[in-house]
């Protein structure tokens, strides 16, 4: 008899008691507490990966361009020495495009072109402007009212020359191509009056 009693006492005991209420409603809100931390740990930590990849893009990466139907993607910085650049350029465009010159007005390849095509950067081929934004300024020298894309180029301010100006340059090798003003068709309003010897025209 005392086994017995023995034996129901320790069932008793292995019998897992079962949970209150409350208990079972603590552990459901832990639970989903545990999961919300894990989701946002997840999407903070896309977000932030995200972010560190837009950083490190280079400007103008998979950009459809609408005038041309295509993309132009740009392709690391180019870095050359001046003795490399003095190797690919003629000595008109190291003057202008690393020297930081300017061409004679009227007197050069592109500024009565009126041929539909690209103008590209002399020094490393980036696509700059497009013929339908080039424009007779007057001025002597081809003139556009807006590049292919912001991107393409970059602007400095320029004080040389006992004036404030606006320096244009090629946003992929830094070539000095002429400099933008703000007397310019609509709708941008800018002329962004560029040196022949800087650019190379691919026609259509």
């Amino acid at each position: 008899m005392i086994e017995k009693e023995m034996e129901k006492q320790a069932a008793f005991c292995r019998t897992p008691k079962p949970r209150s209420r409350t208990e079972t409603v603590k552990s459901i809100t832990r639970k989903i507490q545990l999961v919300e931390l894990g989701l946002l740990i997840f999407v903070s930590t896309t977000v932030s990966s995200c972010r560190d990849a837009s950083r490190d893009a280079p400007p103008g990466e998979n950009i459809i361009e609408k005038q041309t139907g295509k993309a132009l993607t740009m392709t690391n910085k180019v870095i050359k020495t001046d003795e490399e650049w003095k190797k690919i350029l003629t000595p008109e465009q190291f003057r202008v495009t690393r020297g930081k010159g300017t061409e004679r007005p009227f007197k050069n390849e592109y500024n009565s072109n009126k041929e539909q095509g690209i103008y590209h950067c002399v020094s490393c081929a980036f696509d700059l402007f497009m013929s339908d934004a080039k424009y007779e300024s007057g001025t002597g020298w081809p003139s556009f009212w807006q590049p292919i894309a912001p991107d393409r180029v970059r602007t400095e301010e320029d004080n040389s020359l006992f004036s404030r100006r606006t320096e244009v340059l090629c946003n992929r090798c830094d070539a000095h191509l002429g400099h933008v003003f703000e007397d310019g068709p609509k709708p941008t309003g800018l002329r962004y009056c560029m040196n022949s010897a800087a650019l190379k025209f691919e026609k259509k």
